[in-house]
């Protein structure tokens, strides 16, 4: 018999015998009870609801004006100061039971059951999981990060001298660390989760999935209501920081660009990044449209090579030892001060300056911003991830998610943030100046303006960052239309077009209400319920784990397969893609 053909009995096999052994007892169909209409097939409860809210939101940050901005800086401060501490314990645990379960035994389990196969090649996986990760994120802080970090001397986490090469070695340690495998950690356990509730469990791809074991059928009532619905608000306002960065870099690179161009750049402020945020949604819906395969794979593949080509380019002009060299240094940097980085915290600081004469305070915009933001994201994320990974076993995703990003950005950011401090300290440069007189968004297109070719690397770079703005809102739409329709995976066109407007007009409105520490307070406190909600997640996956395991060393091999999977290998092995 064909090995291919013997290849397809045995996934039919293993693929029937995972039904009948480990499927979910329960006879709820995805997105059933639904409400159908007008192109919307939309859950009865988390649809309606989810837009009520946001529509409250939306009108009194308006309405309120200096009152909701006001607003915002109290509860960006509230949490900072009273939990911070547990956004700070939620990502190691995050991260060391992820990398428990990929060392573990349930490492062999293959997402998708027995007979499943990849959908996708290794590289355009990254590419997709890498652009609705935080590409973003990355143009907009790879510069910016590092010169404030620069500028403290490190900040509260190191007392080192601002503007030296010990505090440039700092500063880009802290930034490897706010992007480095914690947040790739966060996503990868909300992805794990929902990958193998859904793929596994025969559960819909959903939230409230994840809580099957601990609620049985409830999961489709009021308990697995409100899990969406958190999901929802996460996902939105996780988002929508992400899509206002963008705007305010796009709105401060097409200026850039412009002036050197026509000797007239366009204004900065709200009014231009409404205007960018209504064409880039409007693009955005031709991305919808186009589906995963033509429009987000392509986009996401074409994100990659740019980011590439412009990384290589900053390596070329720029001091190349130096900056490889720095890359291997703040990698060896990042290692050895990682378990102090990742439980730093300021509490024996005082209320105001520790013995170095740092401010207290400094953890609260970064670290804890940015654990908020990524738990926000996660849903996002790993939601998006979960669903390109079916095929591969846990550990090769695992391992994947948490390596082949994190490297890829700290090529990225040593290569920006290393040639930014190099130009700052040796070159007399003016970034950090920049960056305090006219803000973060700035900062890409002033070191970029300090080398060659400097118009035509600056237009790359705002078209960046609008392709990684469109597959980040793309991506994202498709995610929340999932949940809000009850775990259907073919979600129509119109229902992932109108979450594409929400999430864009939730990003103009607090762009309007209070700038950036509106987007940062969005994102911090929508992160709060749902660190919760992933604390909850590690007890059931490892429930289901282990269920499955044990199940798994119980399946014969199928009849006729040649040197079938083993006791002590539940699974067959991956296929080399």
């Amino acid at each position: 018999m064909d090995s291919d053909d013997q290849g397809e009995r045995d996934a039919e096999w293993w693929s029937k015998r995972q039904e009948e052994l480990l499927y979910a007892d329960s006879d709820r169909e995805p997105g059933e009870g639904n409400l159908t209409g007008f192109g919307i097939d939309a859950h009865p409860v988390v649809f309606p609801i989810s837009l009520a809210m946001i529509a409250l939101f939306l009108v009194g940050t308006i309405l309120l004006g200096d009152t909701a901005a006001t607003a915002y800086e109290t509860v960006n401060s509230v949490i900072n100061t009273n939990l911070g501490w547990l956004y700070i314990f939620s990502a190691n645990v995050f991260l060391l039971t992820l990398v428990y379960f990929a060392a573990s035994r349930y490492g062999d389990i293959r997402i998708g059951g027995l007979g499943a196969r990849p959908d996708y090649t290794t590289f355009e996986w990254m590419a997709m999981l890498f652009s609705a990760g935080m590409g973003i994120g990355l143009m907009f802080w790879s510069v910016a990060e590092p010169m404030n970090h620069l500028a403290t001397g490190g900040g509260t986490m190191f007392p080192f001298t601002p503007n030296t090469a010990e505090a440039g070695r700092a500063a880009l340690g802290i930034t490897f660390f706010h992007w480095g495998i914690h947040p790739w950690g966060i996503f990868g356990l909300v992805a794990l989760g929902l990958s193998f509730f859904a793929f596994n469990r025969g559960l819909p791809l959903t939230f409230r999935s994840m809580f099957y074991p601990l609620f049985g059928d409830r999961v489709f009532d009021w308990p697995g209501h409100i899990v969406d619905l958190v999901t929802v608000f996460a996902t939105i306002f996780g988002l929508a920081t992400s899509l206002g960065l963008g705007a305010s870099q796009i709105n401060v690179g097409l200026s850039v660009v412009l002036e050197r161009l026509v000797g007239t750049g366009v204004p900065f402020g709200g009014g231009t990044q409404l205007l960018i945020i209504a064409a880039i949604t409007a693009i955005t819906g031709i991305s919808v449209g186009l589906g995963i395969d033509k429009g987000l794979k392509r986009l996401s593949t074409i994100n990659v090579y740019l980011m590439i080509l412009l990384m290589l380019f900053v390596l070329a002009v720029g001091p190349t030892r130096y900056l490889l060299e720095g890359i291997i240094r703040e990698v060896g940097f990042y290692i050895q001060n990682l378990p102090h980085m990742s439980l730093f915290t300021e509490t024996f600081m005082g209320p105001l300056t520790d013995q170095a004469g740092k401010e207290a305070g400094w953890q609260d915009s970064w670290t804890i911003f940015y654990w908020g933001w990524w738990i926000a994201w996660s849903p996002f994320v790993g939601l998006f991830i979960a669903r390109i990974s079916r095929g591969r076993s846990i550990r090769q995703m695992i391992l994947g998610v948490l390596l082949l990003p994190t490297g890829f950005s700290m090529a990225f950011l040593g290569s920006f943030g290393g040639l930014a401090v190099f130009t700052e300290l040796e070159l007399g440069g003016t970034i950090q100046q920049t960056v305090v007189e006219q803000g973060s968004a700035y900062a890409m297109f002033e070191l970029l303006g300090a080398y060659p070719l400097s118009t035509i690397t600056s237009a790359a770079a705002v078209g960046l960052v609008v392709t990684f703005f469109v597959t980040s809102a793309d991506s994202g739409s498709q995610v929340i239309a999932l949940v809000t329709a009850g775990g259907k995976l073919n979600v129509s066109q119109r229902q992932r077009m109108l979450w594409a407007i929400v999430v864009g007009i939730v990003a103009a409105a607090l762009l309007v209400g209070g700038g950036l520490n509106a987007l940062q307070t969005a994102a911090i406190t929508t992160g709060l319920p749902f660190a919760g909600v992933i604390l909850i997640l590690i007890y059931t996956l490892y429930k289901g784990l282990q269920e499955e395991y044990e199940t798994l060393q119980e399946i014969e091999t199928p009849p006729g397969a040649a040197g079938g999977s083993s006791p002590s290998s539940p699974v067959p092995q991956s296929d080399d893609d």
